[in-house]
């Protein structure tokens, strides 16, 4: 599993309207991609900041998604964006609790 972060910097007061635009208008286009399985959303609102961590299949469908999609979100979250968002990828390495303790046995 793969992971796109996109870190957004928001304009001054935009928290509520990114939070509507982000329910109305961007998962459901991220249900319609292939490969995506979920995201989590963390606001720091008193930095007007926003880090979407969004999760994919594999590394094939995530790229996908920025060469078809991801113009799309950026065209519905033009109003509330301040700076262009900082994505970043990674390939998903969580360990199960049983895993880590059995690892320090």
């Amino acid at each position: 599993m793969h992971t796109r972060n996109m870190r957004i910097k928001l304009r001054a007061d935009s928290v509520q309207e990114f939070g509507r635009l982000f329910r109305h208008k961007i998962i459901p286009l991220l249900r319609a991609q292939k490969g995506f399985n979920q995201e989590i959303t963390l606001v720091a609102a008193e930095r007007n900041e926003v880090l979407v961590i969004s999760f994919w299949d594999n590394q094939e469908n995530a790229d996908a998604y920025d060469h078809l999609a991801y113009l799309d979100v950026l065209r519905a979250l033009s109003r509330v964006v301040e700076d262009m968002p900082v994505v970043e990828t990674f390939e998903f390495a969580d360990p199960t609790p049983d895993e880590i303790g059995a690892s320090a046995a």
